[in-house]
């Protein structure tokens, strides 16, 4: 196997030579769960003057849950601003995975917003193919893609990392309320035990119920 590439900021300096004041590099975080909220993460940098990104920053699926307990705290520092944006599991069952993608994204934007960041100047950087963000948004952004990103590009590293650590913070907060589904080590995904554990106590509130399968695993707990 070989070996993975660090991240860096060669995009991000590109788009800076291309006219962008600030970019804002975007990730993802649980969208695959089965439980919890889904998060997006932002970081925003100056890209012709982003200084030195923590050593070791890499997609947060590539770090150990004590590594990147270690970066997000650094990356937060690097860059100019940082934003994490929710979208509840009774969201994601109403309106559906892309569009509370977009309206995670969109609480992120308004959170930078609300702390100084031009997000009308900036360029937002999306890990992926796909605009998911455009579509939630009343007023249009300058949005790119990049697939790999958040492998290649470090402000999005630096987004999937800080989203990854606030999101599994919760889940592990939520584990402590709602015991009996392994959040605290499963973090809200399909794991088998957590399979188990709603057949056993049934869904929660917490659970994105339109997800789940068995008419045994949407009923309502004991």
């Amino acid at each position: 196997m070989s070996p993975v590439a660090d991240p860096t900021l060669r995009h991000e300096r590109a788009l800076g030579r291309a006219g962008a004041e600030l970019v804002i590099g975007v990730d993802e975080v649980g969208r695959g769960a089965l439980a919890g909220p889904v998060a997006v993460g932002m970081c925003v940098i100056d890209p012709r003057r982003p200084g030195v990104f923590p050593v070791g920053l890499r997609d947060s699926k590539l770090l150990s849950e004590a590594r990147r307990e270690v970066l997000a705290p650094l990356a937060s520092a690097w860059v100019r601003a940082s934003a994490v944006g929710l979208a509840s599991a009774e969201e994601v069952d109403r309106l559906g995975i892309i569009a509370c993608l977009g309206l995670a994204g969109k609480r992120a934007l308004g959170q930078l917003h609300a702390a100084g960041t031009d997000v009308l100047r900036s360029v937002v950087l999306l890990d992926g193919s796909h605009d998911w963000l455009s579509p939630s948004l009343t007023t249009p952004l300058t949005i790119t893609t990049r697939v790999k990103a958040d492998r290649d590009c470090a402000s999005v590293a630096a987004a999937s990392v800080v989203a990854k650590v606030h999101r599994d913070r919760l889940m592990i907060e939520l584990d402590s309320i709602t015991p009996g589904y392994g959040w605290a080590s499963n973090k809200g995904y399909g794991s088998s035990a957590h399979f188990d554990a709603i057949e056993l106590l049934g869904a929660t509130e917490h659970h994105r119920r339109t997800w789940l399968k068995s008419e045994r695993m949407i009923a309502q707990p004991a």
